[in-house]
């Protein structure tokens, strides 16, 4: 039996022709081993050098693993002078599976699906993020994009046999299906310890006063609707009254002249720090070392980062945004708004010590319901019933 996978990713790939990812690891695609012994994969891909990938990226060891790369039809480029060829490739590749899984919202995803039907092909659709809302907040092309990728999506899923959901309710009601479905992050944590609740509120004791708060985020810093911006100035707005009590680290890639431009123009560039990318593994190390998490993007699914956050008990706050606000409380979000600046700054005063504490154990908490066993029994029940509703 062989899966196939479908997705834009993308991919990096090294000179020996090993494989890399931040989003797609291998707890990403072990978990299509438990339908099939083969997987294949449709994803763009990208080239990088040994030596950055490992230490930026998680390889990509599981095994069989066959990678069809596939040209970037996500761009007007793409569409007009690559998707005959990238038909063909997906095309070949359905014929030669007997299980499509496309993850949406992705342009290959939507043609792996119609492919897909015309064959008569077993297809399961997860949707991990709103296209809507990804494509409205990127740019002006993206604001003439966004509807017809929001039908696109809206209308596959509707018509889907088999559909998994990453949010509780969110993308839920957005993409209604008429199918089986099932909510089931791509987030699983695999150890809670009680010690990092413990260690976590002798660090809010410990702390003074005059101590610096750390505010932290984790993102690409070169793409806006991950909304950095927006605490760099809401950071302006409290030095203006006298406030120069946090720092906000960012760790995330991407080309940080627009964050700068920002924390310039609102004369907090001393308060401002780029980390940079760090491995996955040395990510637990940096949340252990600040004060506050803040998801402030406009586009998500269900956050992975705010989750990790959250299981290591940080208190945390963040956008009106997809389901950030099923995962902390509700007065611990902000808008999507030109007020959002206001009530950001506002929600970094109600931190308080006791509050900070309360928020931690309640994260913390809140995080054991991604614990790793719990989420792929779930999932792992809900594939193989797609298999066995397939094959009747």
């Amino acid at each position: 039996m062989r899966v196939l996978f479908c997705h834009d990713g993308p991919l990096k790939k090294d000179e020996f022709s090993s494989y890399y990812g931040i989003a797609h690891n291998d707890e990403t695609f072990k978990r299509y081993y438990s339908i099939a012994e083969k997987l294949s994969v449709i994803i763009r891909v990208s080239n990088i050098t040994k030596e950055e990938a490992e230490e930026k990226l998680s390889k990509i060891t599981v095994s069989p693993f066959d990678v069809r790369d596939i040209p970037n039809i996500s761009n007007l480029k793409g569409i007009l002078f690559d998707k005959k060829r990238a038909n063909q490739i997906i095309t070949e590749a359905v014929m030669n599976t007997d299980f499509v899984v496309a993850r949406l919202p992705s342009m290959i995803g939507n043609i792996a699906i119609d492919i897909a039907k015309k064959l008569n092909k077993p297809y399961l659709i997860e949707v991990v993020a709103c296209p809507w809302d990804a494509f409205w907040n990127h740019s002006l092309i993206g604001k003439f994009v966004a509807p017809a990728m929001y039908y696109a999506t809206k209308n596959r899923v509707a018509d889907a046999t088999h559909v998994v959901y990453v949010t509780n309710e969110f993308l839920q009601n957005r993409y209604p299906t008429n199918g089986f479905n099932i909510n089931c992050s791509n987030v699983s944590l695999r150890e809670f310890n009680e010690s990092v609740l413990n260690d976590r509120l002798m660090k809010i004791s410990s702390t003074k006063k005059d101590n610096k708060i750390i505010i932290g985020t984790t993102g690409a810093i070169d793409v806006k609707y991950k909304g950095q911006q927006y605490i760099i100035e809401a950071l302006g707005k409290l030095k203006k009254e006298g406030n120069v009590n946090y720092e906000y680290h960012l760790v995330g890639g991407g080309n940080k002249a627009f964050l700068e431009s920002v924390a310039y123009k609102n004369d907090v560039s001393g308060q401002v720090k780029f980390l940079g990318s760090l491995p996955h593994k040395d990510i637990f190390k940096w949340l252990d070392k600040i004060d506050i998490y803040v998801q402030p993007s406009k586009q998500e699914g269900l956050p992975r980062a705010l989750i990790e956050a959250m299981s290591r008990a940080l208190p945390a706050f963040g956008a009106n945004t997809a389901g950030i606000p099923e995962l902390i409380d509700k007065e611990f979000i902000f808008s999507n708004s030109r007020k959002n600046i206001n009530e950001i700054c506002k929600i970094l005063k109600k931190f308080d010590f006791d509050t900070m504490k309360v928020q931690s154990a309640k994260n913390f908490n809140e995080s054991k319901k991604y614990n790793r066993s719990i989420i792929e029994k779930r999932r792992k029940k809900f594939f193989n019933e797609f298999v066995k509703h397939k094959g009747e």
